[in-house]
């Protein structure tokens, strides 16, 4: 081998410290907080992607004006249509509603949630037959108003009308008696 012990104490030495990142490296690879924290990074990374694939980014948002600028083929053609859509916030919102409405959809309510609602139940039953007896109430005096208000309309229609025929009889007759005053 024939290695001088200077030469042998520094190439161990360099092993040892090779070795000792080597083990910090797998240390750092298998614990749960470096997990969980590159976990939550590639997450934030996939959605902050999906997001401005989505949304658009401000870079997009020019490309998509210059787009406008180009002829009604260009506009009209697929590729076109995907890029306009891509900056759309409505339709983003839509997509993400949908995947949470089938996501809520396809996972049953665990047996807490299940108990949870059982009880919410149980305790707003009364206070549904008491708001529904109270809308009952409501509704027989707003009834019952109503056609008092409505009648009290139709008397003071009808004594109006009353009153405009006699005043016009009397209009007729004044005007009857000035023609024959007149004519005399």
């Amino acid at each position: 081998m024939g290695q001088e012990p200077e030469e042998l104490r520094a190439d161990i030495e360099r092993r040892r410290e090779d070795l000792g990142d080597t083990l910090d490296a797998i240390g750092d690879r298998v614990s749960p907080g470096r997990i969980f924290e590159r976990r939550k990074n590639r997450m934030s990374d996939g959605v902050r992607s999906l997001r401005d694939r989505v949304m658009g980014t401000m870079s997009g948002g020019g490309q998509m004006v210059g787009d406008a600028a180009g002829s009604v083929r260009e506009h009209l053609g697929p590729d076109a249509v995907k890029g306009q859509t891509a900056g759309s916030p409505l339709g983003a919102g839509l997509v993400a509603f949908g995947v949470g409405f089938l996501v809520a959809v396809a996972i049953p309510p665990s047996e807490p949630e299940v108990e949870a609602a059982q009880r919410a139940q149980d305790r707003l039953e009364p206070a549904k037959e008491a708001l529904m007896e109270a809308g009952r109430n409501v509704a027989q005096d707003v009834k019952q108003d109503a056609t008092e208000r409505a009648q009290q309309v139709k008397d003071h229609a009808s004594e109006a009308a009353s009153n405009v025929s006699e005043q016009a009889k009397q209009q007729a007759a004044a005007t009857k008696d000035d023609a024959s005053s007149m004519t005399t």
